[in-house]
């Protein structure tokens, strides 16, 4: 059955949706106690004011920065089972299973992509970074990263290319809508990352474009295993490769790009070369077709629910 379609088996309302979300955030709010404890314990006044972490040790700060989105989805499985009346499958994907290949397939092309990208960079501008690998310090940042990270993205995912895209698509009929609004807010609620304040308000387009990317590889694909893949990949390599000590990483990774930030030819050689090669990557691998369809159609009821009504 249709990803979106198959949301109309259980609890369909926009209310459904309206009061799952405020649950899922009311649960992971008390993620962030831990946080709040052992900053109020520790506080270096000396630190810059851009650095979120307010004097943990790096890889303590990034694991409690984790635990929120480990609630939250702990939240919107309730939410899907309580509230929806929905196995929780039915939010991630059409298929009976979920395909682990699809995962690992989205998670080793865009990492693999990532590692090559930072070779290039790091060939054509050596003089950028500078080198920070501290044995222990990365053994535990590679083991937190790669054993909790995906909590973080994983809730994202669920949540946008999900949840919230079963939701805009059922109560608007309308895949488009469902795509342009779950994409625009994804990207809108990166406002607040230390980047956006260090490089620009611009920087907004690179999130709310990966957000469409996400988006049309989730309708196209009737699943989030491939962006469940590519939203890991993405965090995980940005948390063990390269720190700053402006961004919303701030890690004990291998390197420090201690470059000037600024926004160059670059990000938007990404939105405009590497997301569309991601794209055509995928739609050959899975053999995508009817794209109008899947991606401006109108979501149908489907048969089986609409005979239910009318016998009822």
């Amino acid at each position: 059955m249709d990803f979106i379609a198959q949301a109309f088996k259980g609890k369909a309302q926009w209310y459904h949706y309206f009061g799952g979300t405020l649950l899922s955030f009311f649960i992971m709010q008390f993620g962030a106690i831990p946080l709040g404890i052992a900053s109020s314990l520790v506080k270096n006044p000396n630190l810059n004011p851009t650095n979120l972490n307010p004097g943990l040790d790096n890889n303590l700060f990034l694991f409690l920065m984790i635990i929120p989105f480990g609630l939250g989805l702990w939240g919107l499985y309730i939410s899907i089972i309580k509230i929806h009346r929905l196995p929780f499958i039915k939010a991630l994907t059409s298929r009976p299973k979920i395909d682990w290949h699809r995962f690992l397939y989205a998670f080793l092309v865009w990492f693999l992509m990532l590692v090559a990208f930072l070779i290039l960079d790091l060939f054509f501008y050596e003089n950028n970074y500078v080198g920070n690998f501290k044995p222990i310090p990365f053994l535990i940042l590679v083991l937190v990263s790669f054993l909790f990270m995906p909590l973080q993205t994983s809730f994202e995912e669920l949540l946008f290319r999900g949840y919230l895209m079963q939701g805009f698509g059922v109560v608007t009929r309308s895949r488009l809508a469902a795509l342009v609004v779950t994409s625009s807010i994804f990207g809108l609620l990166h406002f607040a990352n230390p980047e956006v304040a260090k490089l620009g308000n611009i920087l907004l387009i690179h999130y709310i474009a990966t957000g469409f990317l996400f988006g049309i590889i989730a309708l196209m694909d009737d699943g989030i295993e491939l962006t469940l893949g590519l939203h890991a990949a993405n965090n995980i390599a940005a948390a063990i490769f390269v720190t700053t000590n402006w961004s919303v990483f701030q890690t004990d990774a291998l390197f420090v790009n201690i470059s000037e930030p600024k926004i160059d030819w670059t990000t938007y050689a990404t939105i405009i070369v590497i997301y569309p090669a991601v794209l055509f990557i995928f739609s050959k691998k899975y053999g995508w077709t009817n794209w109008r369809q899947k991606l401006m159609g109108k979501v149908e009821i489907p048969l089986e629910i609409t005979e239910e009504i009318t016998v009822e």
